[in-house]
């Protein structure tokens, strides 16, 4: 499992061959999206709504691809409110190349 699109590489070569790949999967990049406009994450079921998939083994193997790359934290909240997925501070530092647009700040839900 260390090869693949599973591993962050240290090279910046492999690095931009891996955001094209990244780029190439509508799901991947949708989620990126949707994940850095939420300011305190997104749950499995809000994942699959960016989505647009309704496929929960599409948001599985989005989630994994994107929490084995190191642009996901997966943050578990006790006491009833639902576990959310947020992005790291390597996903914020991507979403700019992914989409070709500034950094915009993530806003909180209302």
């Amino acid at each position: 499992m260390n090869e693949g699109l599973w591993v962050w590489p240290p090279d910046p070569k492999d690095q931009r061959a891996m955001l094209r790949n990244v780029m190439r999967s509508k799901h991947l990049l949708q989620a990126m999206v949707a994940l850095s406009k939420s300011k305190e994450g997104l749950s499995n079921a809000e994942i699959d709504d960016a989505i647009v998939d309704n496929s929960n083994w599409m948001t599985l193997w989005v989630v994994r691809q994107l929490t084995s790359l190191g642009f996901l934290n997966y943050n578990v909240h006790y006491f009833g409110e639902a576990a959310k997925y947020q992005l790291t501070e390597l996903g914020k530092n991507v979403i700019p190349i992914l989409t070709g647009q500034p950094a915009s700040k993530p806003t909180a839900k209302t």
